[in-house]
C-alpha cells in the first residue's frame, strides 16, 4: 500500500511539472502575440488615421464583390441584416442570399419584405451542391438576389452563392450580422494594394448584443448587461486583436472568420470551394489555400484587418453558447486531422512548422491540459502539505494565463479601436476579465473537451441554435 502511495505522489509530481511547463510555454508564446499584435496595431493605426478609403469609391480598380448570406432559420434577423448590407458604402456589389431548406419564414420573409420574384438565371456550376429550387431577384434593389435550395449546410449553401455569383471576389457573411458602413472598403482594401498577391482578408467580428441598431445599422454601441454575453466579447477581443493580428502579421493566419471575409474567387474555386463534410468550414478551407499555395509555390497571403468590423449575435444562454464552443472545437479537430500531413512538414514552410502545431498543441490540446490542471490543483489542495506549492503555481498560472492575457486584450481595444464610447462599458470590460479564470474560463475547458469526446463518440452536424435577432 505504501508503494502504491508513494508511486501516486511521484506521478503527481512528475504530472505536476509537465503541466507546469507546458502552461508557461502556451502563456509565453500568448504574451509574444501580444507585444506583436500591440506594436502592428499603433502602427497601422497611426498610418490609417488619415487613410483616403472614402478615394475607393470612385477608383477605377476598386473590384466588384459577391455577399454571400448563408441562411438556415434566420427569420428573425434576416431582414435586418440584408437591409445592412445594401446600404455599405461600395462602389459595386452584388447580395445573394441562400435560403439553405430553412423549417421557418426565412424565405416568406425575404420574399415579402423585398419584393422578390423568380427569375431566370443561369447558375454556372463550378463545384457541386444540393439542387436548387429557385432563384429570385428583388423589385426593389437589382443588385439583390435569393437562392432557394434543398438543405446542405452551411457550406454547400455558400458553394452555391459561389456558383452564381457574378465578381472576381466574394464575401461570407453570417446572416444575423450587421456590418458598419465602411467595413467592406477597409477589408477589401490590403488585396487591392498587394496587387492581388492577397487572396483572402478578414475583418473583425464584434458582438451585437446590447447595441442600438437603427435601420440596420449600428446607431450606438454598447455592452450587453449579461455576464455571459460580456465574456463573450472579451474573448472575440482577444480572439481577433490578439491572436489573429500577430499570426497575419507573418502570414501564419488559419482562420478568416466565416461570419466576416473576402476571398478570391478564383483560388476558392481551384481549391475546390467549401469543404462539406465538416462544421469547421471557414478554417478547413484556409488551410487548404495555404496547402494549394505552397504546393504550387505561390507568393500569395492570407490577412487579417483589425478595423473592419461585423456585428453578431452571440448566445445568451449556456445550452447555446455550450453546443457553439463544442462544435468549433470539433472543427478544429476536423481541420487539422483533414491536413494531418502538413503538420511539422517542412515542404509547407512555416505553416507546417509554426502555425499548424500551434494550433494543435495549443488551441486543440490546450484544453485538455487545462482540464487536467485543475483536476490536479484540487487533488494537490486535497492532500495538502508541500502540495499546496503545485495548488498555488497551477492558480497563479491558470490566471495569468485567462484574465491577465484578457486584460491586455481590452487595453489593446482601447488603445487602437477604442469602439466602446462609454467609461462604464470599458469598465465593465475590465473588471469581467479579472473574473474569467474563476467561472467562465473552466466552463469553456469543459465544454472544448467535451466536443473531442462527442467527436471520439462520432457526433456530426452543427446542432440547433436559436436565434432572438439583433437587427432592427
Amino acid at each position: 500500500m505504501d508503494s502504491f502511495l508513494d508511486g501516486l505522489l511521484a506521478f503527481i509530481d512528475a504530472f505536476g511539472w509537465i503541466i507546469i511547463v507546458y502552461m508557461m510555454v502556451i502563456i509565453g508564446f500568448y504574451l509574444f502575440l501580444l507585444v506583436v499584435s500591440l506594436v502592428q496595431l499603433r502602427r497601422s493605426y497611426k498610418l490609417d488615421e488619415n487613410e483616403p478609403y472614402e478615394e475607393l469609391l470612385e477608383i477605377s480598380y476598386t473590384k466588384p464583390v459577391s455577399i454571400l448570406v448563408p441562411a438556415y432559420n434566420e427569420e428573425a434577423g434576416i431582414y435586418g441584416s440584408v437591409r445592412s448590407l445594401l446600404s455599405i458604402n461600395y462602389p459595386e456589389f452584388e447580395v445573394i442570399v441562400i435560403n439553405d431548406g430553412s423549417s421557418d419564414g426565412t424565405l416568406q420573409t425575404m420574399i415579402d419584405r423585398f419584393q422578390m420574384v423568380p427569375v431566370r438565371k443561369v447558375i454556372r456550376e463550378q463545384i457541386a451542391t444540393e439542387p436548387v429550387r429557385a432563384v429570385y431577384q428583388s423589385r426593389l434593389h437589382d443588385n439583390l438576389f435569393l437562392i432557394d435550395k434543398l438543405n446542405g449546410g452551411k457550406a454547400d449553401a455558400l458553394n452555391a452563392g459561389i456558383n452564381l455569383s457574378r465578381y472576381p471576389y466574394f464575401c461570407s457573411l453570417d446572416g444575423d450580422s450587421v456590418l458598419e458602413r465602411g467595413a467592406f472598403l477597409k477589408v477589401i482594401k490590403p488585396i487591392l494594394d498587394s496587387n492581388e498577391d492577397i487572396i483572402a482578408s478578414g475583418g473583425s467580428i464584434r458582438i451585437a448584443n446590447g447595441c442600438r441598431i437603427e435601420s440596420g445599422e449600428i446607431a450606438e454601441v454598447g455592452l450587453s448587461d449579461k455576464p455571459l454575453v460580456i465574456m463573450q466579447e472579451i474573448e472575440y477581443l482577444r480572439a481577433f486583436l490578439m491572436g489573429r493580428v500577430g499570426l497575419s502579421r507573418h502570414n501564419l493566419l488559419l482562420i478568416v472568420s466565416g461570419a466576416f471575409g473576402v476571398f478570391a474567387k478564383y483560388w476558392v474555386v481551384e481549391a475546390g470551394g467549401y469543404k462539406k463534410n465538416t462544421v469547421g468550414e471557414d478554417m478547413e478551407l484556409v488551410v487548404r489555400l495555404h496547402r494549394m499555395i505552397k504546393e504550387r509555390k505561390l507568393n500569395k497571403r492570407i490577412v487579417y484587418v483589425p478595423d473592419p468590423v461585423c456585428w453578431t449575435e452571440a448566445p445568451e444562454s449556456m445550452k447555446y453558447l455550450r453546443r457553439q464552443r463544442n462544435r468549433w472545437h470539433r472543427g478544429l479537430w476536423e481541420s487539422l486531422w483533414a491536413h494531418r500531413k502538413m503538420i511539422g512538414n517542412p515542404k509547407y514552410g512555416s505553416i507546417g512548422l509554426v502555425s499548424l502545431p500551434y494550433f494543435l498543441f495549443l488551441e486543440l490540446l490546450g484544453p485538455v491540459v487545462e482540464a487536467a490542471a485543475y483536476l490536479l490543483m484540487l487533488l494537490s489542495f486535497i492532500l495538502g502539505g508541500t502540495y499546496l506549492e503545485f495548488a498555488l503555481i497551477l492558480l497563479a498560472l491558470s490566471i495569468l494565463y485567462g484574465s491577465v492575457l484578457s486584460i491586455g486584450a481590452v487595453v489593446l481595444e482601447e488603445w487602437s479601436l477604442q469602439k466602446y464610447p462609454r467609461v462604464r462599458d470599458v469598465l465593465s470590460l475590465f473588471f469581467f476579465a479579472l473574473t474569467e479564470s474563476l467561472w467562465y474560463r473552466p466552463l469553456t475547458v469543459w465544454w472544448r473537451v467535451e466536443g473531442l469526446w462527442q467527436l471520439i463518440r462520432g457526433k456530426r452536424g452543427w446542432g440547433d441554435m436559436k436565434r432572438k435577432g439583433v437587427s432592427a
